[in-house]
């Protein structure tokens, strides 16, 4: 289900209380982050897990049960769990696992709330940045800095109002796995720098656009982002124009006024590079987490 501006605003005491579980898993896995003691490895998809993603996981869960247990939820490592309510929060404990466990401190804590009319509440906590982003549907977005977050002292999040194509500051994502195509087009006409957060630089007016592609995304990875970024005033979908929520799991994140100008811009290029060619040079490299 896409974005649905003219809903109902959410729920502001419940935005409120997703701040803190966000704030509680951002503290556990950046002492995990800068500690020993925890170990790795591959799951059936390839992808790395480590005990902390997994504790951090519990954590929000047993969180989200103690105060709404009617509703369901998904979270990358422990799967689904039904509720009654009709609603659902979509937990990525550690979104970036890759980086995590190469101690490159680029990873987030993601949390999304989806309600009978679409995404309600998203939140972005940067735990080694100590920068919290939180948007709820029809309440805005909020830029929460310090070791412990708080809306009532954050301060809003808004795009840029960059009009113009030529040079928008563009973060890219996993580039490693970008198409010839898609990363030329984009590099003769925008300023294309590595993503230090693409979503949180957007809502601070820090980056004009951001573009994920590559190995696809999964949807706890991009659940946050539809609520996040149209509260920051943005624009979010996949690099066809579709939802990103319902599309082929790239994204395009913008500050709106560009966004048909970069959909244009990479219209019928493809949008993931053959890796397989390089598979035995490669190796871990091949390894991705949205980050």
């Amino acid at each position: 289900m896409d974005y649905a501006c003219d809903a109902p605003p959410a729920d502001r005491e419940l935005l409120d209380f997703a701040v803190r579980p966000a704030g509680r898993a951002g503290r556990m896995s950046a002492r995990g982050f800068f500690g020993d003691g925890w170990s790795s490895r591959r799951k059936e998809d390839g992808a790395e897990v480590t005990e902390v993603d997994l504790a951090v996981e519990e954590l929000v869960r047993a969180e989200l049960g103690r105060r709404v247990p009617e509703d369901g939820l998904f979270g990358e490592e422990g799967g689904s769990t039904a509720g009654s309510s009709g609603r659902r929060w979509i937990v990525d404990p550690v979104n970036g696992t890759a980086n995590f466990t190469r101690r490159v401190p680029l990873f987030t804590n993601d949390l999304a709330h989806e309600d009978e009319h679409g995404p309600a509440i998203g939140v972005i906590n940067m735990p080694l940045s100590r920068r919290v982003i939180a948007a709820g549907r029809g309440l805005g977005c909020r830029v929460l800095d310090g070791a412990e977050p708080d809306l009532r002292s954050g301060r809003p999040g808004r795009v840029s109002t960059r009009t113009r194509l030529g040079g928008a500051r563009t973060q890219m994502h996993n580039p490693g796995g970008w198409p010839e195509e898609l990363l030329t087009a984009l590099h003769r006409r925008v300023l294309l720098t590595p993503s230090t957060g693409a979503v949180a630089a957007l809502v601070t007016g820090h980056a004009d656009a951001g573009v994920v592609a590559g190995p696809p995304m999964g949807h706890e990875d991009v659940a946050p982002l539809p609520v996040i970024v149209a509260e920051a005033g943005g624009r979010v979908t996949d690099l066809g124009g579709a939802s990103v929520l319902a599309g082929d799991m790239t994204v395009l994140v913008t500050n709106g006024h560009l966004h048909d100008a970069f959909l244009e811009l990479v219209r019928g290029l493809p949008r993931r590079r053959d890796l397989r060619v390089l598979e035995e040079d490669l190796g871990d490299g091949l390894d991705d987490d949205a980050g």
